[in-house]
C-alpha cells in the first residue's frame, strides 16, 4: 500500500493542497453521471460542480424534481408542484405525493446478496441477506399490523448496532408507524427523557449489552422505563446476554420475545402492503439537545429524508449498489439512521457494535479489509488514538478497495486530514463534512471531482444555501460567522413532538434571523467555496458529533444533596480536542473531594451516559447567571477560550455580576487545556 512518507501532519498548515482526483476516474463518479443527465434530459448544461450548485439552490423546484426524477422515486399517487409553500418555517415539499421510505430501501432487494454486514466484540464479521431482511421485515410488520400498530403511532427501541434494529425500524416505517431510537447506554432517566415525550405502544429492547470486554446488565434501566411509560402494549425484548428476564409491572402489558414476534411463515412480497403516505408523514423521531427542559423530539418526513438520503450517498459520497460502507455509530446518533438509509442506494452498511478500540485498537481497519469497505467513517478522535498507538493501517491490511474516508463528529484539523494520507493510503478522497441530527444529513461535505485541501471542507451540498452570517444578518467571505441556511430543504423538520403551536421549533432554529435556518455553529467559507464548521455557537455540548443538552446534566446532578448549582460547558479546541469542564456550587458543609467527584461521575453515567461525565470539576462560589436566573453557559465558554469578560457578557445584566470573576482568573492562569491561537 502506498502511502505519503513525505507528509508530517503535524506540519501540515491549512489550504495545503493533499489529493487531487484522477482525471481518467472523473468522468465515472455518479455527480459527472448526474450532470450528463441533466444535459440531456433537461438541456442544463454546468461547467463545473460550483455552477451546478448555484442553480441547485437558485431553482429549487428544477433541483429537487430532478433528483425526484433521475432517483426514480416511486409516489402511489401523481406529482405536482415541488413547493406548495416555501416560506421558512413551514415549506410544504410535494403536496399530494404519497410513497413510503421502507418500501424503496426493499425495492433493492436481490436474493442471495448480502443487504448488511455486521460484527461485534465476540462474533466475526457475518453476512445478513435481503432473503432474510425482506422476510424479517415483512413478517414483523405484519404482526405489528395485527397488534394494533397503525401509522401514526410510535413504536421506540432501546437496542444495540445490530440487524434486528433494521429490521425493527423497517418493518415499523412499512406500516406508516413512527420510529425513534435510544442507545441502550443510556440510563433510564435519558432514556425516560426522550422516548416517554413520545407515549409508544411499542417498545423493543435487549436485556443487556458488551462494551469493551465488560457485560452491562441492562434489566434494572428496562423495569424503571417500562414503569415510566403508562401507554406502553408491547415489550420486545431481543436476549443479548441470556438471562432471566424480570417481571415487568403494568395490567395488560404483552412481553414477547424477538423471535416469538418472527414464528410462523414469512410473508412474502406480493402479498404485503406498504403503507402509502402524504411526503411529510412523519418518519421517524430523532433528539437533539435538551439545553433549555426535555431534548427535542425532532420529527422527520418519509419524503424529505428519502430525497436527502438519495442525494447524500450517491452525489456527494459517491457510492453504488454493492459496495460496502461503514461509519461507527450507536443507535442513539443520527450517524445511524444515515448509516442504515445508504440500503436506499443498494450501498451494503457495515454495522459494528462495540468498542472502537476493542478487542485491539485496529479492529476497525481489519473490519474494514474483510468487508471489502470503500467508504470509512471516522472521529477525529479515532485518529487521535491510533497516532498515539503508533498504528499505520496501510501497513497492516489490504485497503485495496478503499476509496474514501469521511471524518466527522468534530472540527477536523489540517493534521487529521494529512494522517490519512501518510498511515492509510496515498490515493484516498478524504471528505470532511459537517450536518446536523435537525436535518439528518449533511450541510457541507465531500464533492468527488473536487480537490482536496487540509482542514478543509470540500463544498457545500447540492441543494444547500449554506452561508456564513455575521451579527447584522450579512453574509462574509473569509470570517467567521453563524452558519444559516437561506432556503428550505425537504428534510427540514416537519416539526417538535409536543409542539403544538410551532413555538419551541420557531425559537431554535428561526429565533435569530426571521425566516433564515440558523443552525447553532460558528462557520466560515473562503473565496474558493471551501468550508469551516468550528464548534458551536450555543451552549449545546457536542462530544465526538453528539449533541449533549446542558438541562439533562442539571437535572441529573439535582439528585446530589451536596450540589447546590452546577454550570457546563465544551471547548473546542485545536486538532479536533474537547475538553468539558464541569463547575458546581456546593450547600454549605459539603467539600469536593474524590468520592463526591466519584458520585458525580456515577450519577451522570446512570442517569446519562458516559458522554455526559465532565473531563475536570471545579468548585465555586457562584454560578453566573442573567437577572432572570438563566446560566450563562455562552459567555462562560467564550471567556475560557480567551474571549475578554468585558466583551464575553454584560455584567450590568447579571444577577451578581462577580460571579464571572473566578472563571476570568482561572481562564488566565489554568493549564488544563490548550486554547486555540
Amino acid at each position: 500500500m502506498k502511502l505519503r512518507t513525505d507528509l508530517e501532519p503535524a506540519r501540515v498548515r491549512e489550504g495545503e493542497l493533499l489529493w487531487t482526483p484522477d482525471p481518467r476516474q472523473v468522468p465515472n463518479t455518479r455527480v459527472a453521471d448526474y450532470m450528463r443527465w441533466l444535459e440531456s434530459e433537461r438541456g442544463l448544461a454546468f461547467d463545473d460542480y460550483a455552477a451546478l450548485h448555484r442553480w441547485s439552490v437558485s431553482d429549487l423546484d428544477a433541483f429537487w424534481r430532478s433528483i425526484f426524477d433521475w432517483f426514480d422515486v416511486r409516489s402511489s399517487t401523481p406529482v405536482g408542484a415541488v413547493l406548495g409553500r416555501r416560506e421558512m418555517p413551514g415549506a410544504q415539499w410535494f403536496p399530494g405525493v404519497r410513497l413510503n421510505y421502507a418500501q424503496h430501501v426493499l425495492r433493492n432487494e436481490q436474493a442471495g446478496k448480502d443487504a448488511l454486514l455486521y460484527l461485534d466484540e465476540t462474533h466475526p464479521l457475518a453476512g445478513f441477506s435481503w432473503d432474510a431482511l425482506g422476510a424479517q421485515v415483512r413478517t414483523l410488520a405484519t404482526r405489528l399490523r395485527a397488534m394494533g400498530v397503525a401509522p401514526g403511532d410510535r413504536v421506540v427501541a432501546y437496542l444495540p448496532n445490530v440487524p434486528e434494529t433494521v429490521v425493527a425500524m423497517l418493518a415499523t416505517t412499512a406500516v406508516g408507524a413512527i420510529w425513534s431510537s435510544v442507545s441502550p447506554d443510556f440510563g433510564a432517566s435519558g432514556t425516560l427523557d426522550r422516548i416517554a415525550q413520545l407515549q409508544p405502544k411499542v417498545m423493543f429492547c435487549v436485556d443487556g449489552y458488551r462494551y469493551g470486554g465488560k457485560v452491562f446488565d441492562r434489566r434494572n434501566e428496562l423495569q424503571a422505563i417500562v414503569a415510566g411509560l403508562a401507554e406502553l402494549e408491547c415489550l420486545v425484548v431481543l436476549p443479548r446476554l441470556g438471562a432471566a428476564l424480570p417481571v415487568f409491572g403494568g395490567a395488560g402489558l404483552d412481553v414477547r420475545t424477538w423471535d416469538e414476534m418472527l414464528v410462523g411463515e414469512p410473508v412474502p412480497a406480493a402479498g404485503f402492503r406498504f403503507e402509502q403516505v402524504s411526503f411529510d408523514h412523519p418518519l421517524w423521531i430523532l433528539f437533539s439537545s435538551g439545553t433549555t427542559g426535555l431534548p427535542k423530539a425532532i420529527v422527520h418526513g418519509h419524503g424529505g429524508i428519502l430525497l436527502e438520503m438519495l442525494k447524500l450517498v450517491a452525489l456527494h459520497m459517491d457510492l453504488r449498489a454493492g459496495e460496502r460502507m461503514f461509519f461507527f455509530s450507536t443507535t442513539g446518533w443520527m450517524m445511524w439512521n444515515f448509516l442504515a438509509s445508504s440500503m436506499l442506494c443498494g450501498v451494503v452498511p457495515v454495522l459494528y457494535d462495540g468498542h472502537p478500540a476493542h478487542p485491539d485498537v485496529d479492529v476497525l481497519w481489519r473490519m474494514a479489509q474483510d468487508s471489502g469497505a470503500s467508504y470509512f467513517g471516522a472521529s477525529p478522535a479515532y485518529v487521535d488514538l491510533l497516532s498515539k498507538a503508533g498504528i499505520v493501517p496501510g501497513e497492516r491490511y489490504d485497503l485495496s478497495r478503499l476509496r474514501a474516508i469521511m471524518p466527522a463528529g468534530s472540527p477536523v484539523s489540517p493534521a487529521h486530514t494529512a494522517w490519512f494520507y501518510r498511515n492509510v493510503k496515498a490515493d484516498l478522497w478524504v471528505c470532511s463534512g459537517s450536518g446536523g441530527t435537525d436535518v439528518c444529513t449533511g450541510f457541507v461535505g465531500g464533492v468527488p471531482t473536487q480537490p482536496v485541501y487540509a482542514g478543509e471542507i470540500q463544498a457545500p451540498h447540492l441543494g444547500v444555501s449554506a452561508q456564513a452570517w455575521n451579527d447584522a444578518g450579512e453574509r462574509v467571505v473569509d470570517e467567521v460567522g453563524e452558519l444559516v441556511i437561506t432556503q428550505p430543504m425537504p428534510s427540514m423538520p416537519v416539526k417538535f413532538w409536543n409542539d403544538p403551536d410551532g413555538s419551541r421549533y420557531r425559537e431554535s432554529y428561526f429565533g435569530v434571523f426571521r425566516g433564515v435556518w440558523r443552525q447553532g455553529d460558528f462557520f466560515r467559507m473562503n473565496a474558493r467555496g471551501g468550508c469551516f464548521v468550528l464548534g458551536r455557537s450555543d451552549a449545546t455540548l457536542n462530544r465526538h458529533g453528539v449533541r449533549i443538552g446542558t438541562a439533562e446534566v442539571y437535572r441529573a446532578l439535582a439528585t446530589l444533596h451536596e450540589i447546590d448549582d452546577a454550570l457546563i460547558v465544551n471547548l473546542d479546541l485545536p486538532d479536533g480536542q474537547f475538553f468539558m469542564p464541569l463547575f458546581v456550587k456546593l450547600r454549605a458543609g459539603a467539600a469536593l473531594d474524590e468520592a463526591l467527584v466519584e458520585r458525580i461521575g456515577e450519577c451522570l453515567r446512570r442517569a446519562c451516559t458516559p458522554r455526559h461525565v465532565p473531563d475536570k470539576i471545579y468548585r465555586v462560589d457562584a454560578i453566573p447567571a442573567t437577572l432572570t436566573g438563566k446560566k450563562m453557559e455562552v459567555p462562560v465558554r467564550r471567556i475560557l477560550l480567551g474571549v475578554p469578560a468585558e466583551r464575553a457578557a454584560n455584567r450590568s445584566a447579571m444577577a451578581d455580576p462577580g460571579a464571572l470573576d473566578w472563571f476570568e482568573r482561572y481562564a488566565a492562569t489554568q493549564t488544563d487545556y490548550a486554547r486555540p491561537d
